[in-house]
């Protein structure tokens, strides 16, 4: 098949996508036309399906659908000018090959995450760890699989175990360099930070936002789910409970960013920090792989404000 992350434009292509999202909209004249997110495994594109007459059959979001259509652009973004539609048959398509995956191993990463486990001192630390990522088989496999966000970063099967690796590498990074920051509980605080993704977000191929998604939140659900955890350790300390449980509700740093409270111990500043980090290079990063390749300059990104631009090789 042909997969999105090598479209040209002005290719005409033929082929089978999964439709992401539909639309129903409208021209400034008053026309009603489609627009659609087609996905695969190697990313999205935007496309629209401006003539709803002949060679258009009805089609909703989720279905696997044969499309034909001319690849533009559009304000620096390759776009889709679908000409004609129809659900596909099965047989026609692979389920996996709409799936996007990371580029890294989970299997390494999963392994890389339990050294980053083994080496936390703290016993109740290790312990509520232990709890979730070695002993809980059915959270392991949910965790392992899950992106980390719908569309902004690290969207992919995967995303989420890459993203909390990454952060926590990062927050280990910072404990070597910094000794006022408590090691043990900033890297539990890392690799617990994003828990609540695995029920904020459904599975794929819909990885959209669950009704506790759009109720409380990852962050709110993130806490729920600790805290329900440190109630079954006897003993666990009250201090270092809350401790945890303050950088988790803090990572986003900012109350504008959807943080219910703003780092006030160095750890969840720590955490705040390596988060961003890494979000942000990976949305730089998605948006390089996602461009032109034969582009230098890759138009302006609203998520950071500016032209983005490719560095010379």
């Amino acid at each position: 098949m042909k997969y999105i992350v090598e479209m040209r434009e002005g290719e005409r292509i033929s082929d089978v996508y999964l439709c992401k999202n539909k639309t129903v909209a409208k021209t400034k004249a008053g026309k009603t036309y489609y627009s659609v997110i087609l996905q695969d495994k190697s990313g999205t594109i935007d496309a629209k399906v401006w003539d709803l007459s002949a060679g258009i059959d009805h089609f909703e979001a989720m279905d696997y659908i044969k499309i034909d259509a001319d690849v533009t652009s559009f304000q620096g973004a390759l776009q889709l000018n679908v000409k004609r539609i129809r659900r596909a048959g099965e047989g026609e398509y692979l389920p996996s090959d709409y799936l996007p995956t990371s580029s890294k191993d989970i299997k390494v990463m999963y392994g890389e995450l339990m050294q980053l486990i083994n080496s936390v001192k703290n016993e109740y630390l290790g312990r509520i760890l232990k709890s979730f990522f070695e002993e809980d088989r059915s959270f392991i496999k949910e965790f392992a699989a899950h992106s980390a966000a719908k569309s902004i970063h690290h969207g992919f099967v995967g995303g989420l175990l890459e993203h909390t690796l990454s952060v926590a590498k990062l927050c280990d990074y910072m404990s070597r360099n910094y000794p006022a920051l408590n090691r043990d509980l900033l890297i539990t605080a890392a690799i617990f930070h994003d828990i609540g993704k695995v029920k904020e977000l459904s599975g794929f191929p819909e990885n959209d936002y669950t009704d506790g998604g759009q109720l409380l939140g990852h962050i709110i659900i993130g806490v729920e789910m600790v805290g329900e955890r440190i109630r079954q350790i006897e003993g666990f300390p009250d201090t270092l409970a809350m401790e945890l449980k303050h950088c988790i509700l803090a990572h986003h740093g900012e109350y504008e960013y959807g943080s219910p409270k703003k780092p006030a111990i160095i750890e969840a500043l720590a955490l705040n920090l390596a988060d961003n980090t890494d979000a942000k290079l990976q949305s730089m990063t998605e948006l390089l792989y996602e461009g032109d390749p034969m582009a230098s300059w890759l138009g302006f990104s609203r998520l950071f404000d500016s032209n983005i631009r490719r560095t010379e090789k």
